[in-house]
C-alpha cells in the first residue's frame, strides 16, 4: 500500500488521499476472494468448491474476483493510510476506485477530519449555581419510601374502600358472550389506582368478601382493541377478599428494621445528609451544563456534514438498541409513532450537533491546557469500572478503545478545570415534597458555597461521551452485496396515552419527537 498524494481542503475539513495497492497485495486479495467464493461456483467436470481459480477465471473472466478482492482490501488500506498521515477521522471515508487491473488498483479516499477551534474564553465564565435548601417535607418524602416498603396488606371484614386492595374474580361479556382477555381469577386491584377502565373501580367500592355483582360499563372510544372500543359490556365480579394497608409504627424500632441506625432521629439525619449530597451533586452537574453551553456558543463554525451524519448514525444505533432491550424493534416503533426513519434522524440530528460542539469546545480546552492522559490513568479508570460493574478487569479491557477513553478522560478534566475557574452566580432553591422550586438570589456575603442545613433536587449527568467512528468505509460505484409485539389484555384495564414504546435517552441525545400517532395504545396493568 502506498499513499501517492494528499490534498487538504481546510474549509470543508476534508483530506483527499490517493492510495495505490500493489500487485502482491492485490493478488493476496484475489486468492482470498477465490477461497471464499469457490464453494458457491459450479464448474462442469469439477465437484462444487474444487474447481481451480484459473479454471473459474477462464470461464467467467479474469475480473471475476476483482470486486470481492477490492472489498476485502480497501477498508484496511484506507485505515492504514489515515494512521500513516496522522488524521483524526470523524466519519466513514468516501472511497472512489480510480484505476484497476491485474497489477493492482488505486483509489481516492475523502476523509473528514475533526475541526480544530480556539475558544475566545474558557476561564472566568459566569453561570448560575444553586444552593439547595432542603425542607423537613423533603426529608419526610425520602422517609416515605421506606414506609411504603414496610407497609403490609391485611385482610379485613368490611366493605372495600378507596385505597384498599380488592381481590376479585371477574369475567367480561359483550353481547352475552365472553370476550378474549376479559377474565381473571384472584386479581389484586388497588382501588383508586385508575388502572381499570373508568367506572369499574368505583363500583367495586362497597363490595365485601363473598359478594357478587354485575358491573355495566362502556369501553372508551379510543380503546386499543377496536372490537371493544366504545362498546357496552358487562363484567360479572366476585369479591374474594378485601385488604387494607397496615402502616408500620414510625419509631426507633422501625429505624432499626430498615437501616443500620438505632434511633429514628439518627436515621432521619442520615436521610437529610443523603438528600443534601444528592442535591449538591445535581447543582454541580447543572452548573457544569450551563458552563458547557456557554463554551458551545463559541463554536460558531459550520460543522462538516459527514461528521454530523456519522454522529446521528451512532445515536440512531444506540436508540434502536435500547428499544430492542425493551422488546421493541425500530420498525415497530416507527409504525406505532407513524414516523419515518428520516423524521427520527432529523430529531436526533440536533442532539448530534450539540454533542459535537461540546466535544470540540472541550478539546480546545484540552489543547490550551496541554492536558495529557497517561496509560496509568486509563488503567485506573478501567479498574473503577470493573469494580462498579462487578466484573473482572480483563473483561472490561477486552475490546477497549483506549484512545477513545483517553479523549473522554481528557474532556472530563477540561470540564473540571472550566468549573473550577468559573465565577458562579449563587442562587438559593428551596425544595419541599412537591415539584415546585422557589429560587432566590444569594448575596455575595451569603454565598459560601456550602449547603444549607435543610435541603433537596436530583442529579443529572454531564456531557455525553464520544465514541470513535466505526471503521467502516463507503465506496462509490459499488452496490452493497447481499449473499410482533405482544398486545396487552383486553379488559377491563384502562388505556393510557403515556405508555408508548420508549427508549431511555443517551447522554447528549434526545429521544425522537413524535409527530402524529395512532389511536391504539397499550394497556396499563394495575398497581399492586
Amino acid at each position: 500500500m502506498n499513499v501517492k498524494s494528499v490534498v487538504e481542503n481546510k474549509e470543508k475539513y476534508e483530506v483527499e488521499l490517493t492510495v495505490e495497492v500493489g500487485q502482491a497485495e492485490f493478488e493476496a486479495g484475489l486468492d482470498q476472494a477465490y477461497r471464499k467464493s469457490r464453494g458457491s461456483i459450479s464448474v462442469p467436470g469439477f465437484r462444487k468448491g474444487k474447481a481451480p481459480r484459473k479454471v473459474i477465471e477462464g470461464m467467467y473472466g479474469a475480473s471475476v474476483f476483482y470486486e470481492d478482492a477490492i472489498e476485502a482490501i480497501y477498508p484496511q488500506a484506507c485505515q492504514d493510510a489515515i494512521k500513516e498521515n496522522n488524521l483524526d477521522s470523524v466519519a466513514p471515508p468516501q472511497v472512489e476506485i480510480l484505476d484497476l487491473g491485474k497489477e493492482g488498483f488505486s483509489f481516492k479516499a475523502t476523509i473528514t477530519v475533526r475541526p480544530v477551534i480556539t475558544l475566545k474564553q474558557y476561564k472566568g465564565l459566569e453561570a448560575d449555581k444553586v444552593l439547595p435548601t432542603v425542607t423537613d417535607e423533603a426529608v419526610d418524602a425520602e422517609l416515605q419510601q421506606y414506609i411504603d416498603r414496610a407497609t403490609q396488606l391485611e385482610a379485613v371484614e368490611r366493605a372495600a374502600q378507596m385505597g384498599d386492595t380488592a381481590v376479585i374474580d371477574y369475567a367480561g361479556y359483550k353481547d352475552g358472550a365472553l370476550f378474549d382477555g376479559g377474565s381473571a381469577q384472584g386479581y389484586e386491584l388497588l382501588l383508586g389506582s385508575h388502572s381499570f377502565i373508568p367506572g369499574f373501580e368505583e363500583q367495586v367500592v362497597g363490595m365485601s368478601a363473598g359478594e357478587e355483582k354485575d358491573i355495566d360499563l362502556t369501553f372508551p372510544e379510543e380503546y386499543h382493541a377496536e372490537e371493544l372500543a366504545g362498546k357496552p359490556v358487562t363484567f360479572k365480579v366476585k369479591c374474594v377478599e378485601v385488604k387494607e394497608k397496615k402502616l408500620p409504627e414510625i419509631d426507633d424500632e422501625f429505624a432499626k428494621d430498615v437501616s443500620e441506625f438505632d434511633t429514628l432521629a439518627e436515621f432521619k439525619e442520615d436521610l437529610k445528609q443523603k438528600v443534601i449530597e444528592r442535591n449538591m451533586n445535581n447543582s454541580e452537574a447543572k452548573f457544569r451544563q450551563s458552563l458547557l453551553a456557554i463554551l458551545c456558543d463559541q463554536v460558531d463554525i459550520e460543522l462538516p456534514k459527514a461528521m454530523v451524519e456519522a454522529q446521528t448514525d451512532r445515536f440512531l444505533e444506540s436508540y434502536a438498541a435500547r428499544l430492542e432491550q425493551q422488546g421493541i424493534t425500530l420498525e415497530m416503533y416507527m409504525q406505532y409513532m407513524q414516523m419515518s426513519i428520516d423524521q427520527i434522524r432529523d430529531d436526533l440530528r440536533s442532539s448530534a450537533v450539540t454533542q459535537i460542539k461540546q466535544q470540540l469546545a472541550l478539546d480546545a480546552v484540552v489543547a490550551a491546557e496541554n492536558i495529557v492522559i497517561s496509560d496509568e490513568d486509563v488503567d485506573e479508570e478501567v479498574k473503577k469500572a470493573a469494580a462498579n460493574l462487578n466484573v473482572p478487569y480483563e473483561r472490561v479491557v477486552e475490546g477497549l478503545d483506549r484512545d477513545g477513553l483517553k479523549a473522554d478522560l481528557a474532556r472530563d478534566r477540561a470540564m473540571a478545570l472550566v468549573a473550577t475557574e468559573a465565577k458562579p452566580h449563587m442562587v438559593e432553591a428551596t425544595v419541599g415534597d412537591g415539584d415546585e422550586i422557589e429560587v432566590t438570589e444569594v448575596t455575595k456575603d451569603d454565598a459560601k458555597g456550602e449547603p444549607k442545613a435543610e435541603e433537596a433536587p436530583k442529579a443529572e449527568g454531564e456531557a455525553a461521551e464520544e465514541k470513535k467512528p466505526a471503521k467502516k468505509t463507503t465506496r462509490k460505484k459499488a452496490a452493497p452485496k447481499d449473499a410482533e409485539a405482544k398486545e396487552g389484555e383486553d379488559a377491563p384495564k384502562k388505556t393510557t396515552r403515556s405508555r408508548k414504546p420508549k427508549a431511555e435517552k443517551a447522554e447528549g441525545e434526545e429521544a425522537p419527537k413524535k409527530t402524529t400517532r395512532k389511536k391504539k395504545t397499550e394497556t396499563e396493568k394495575p398497581e399492586e
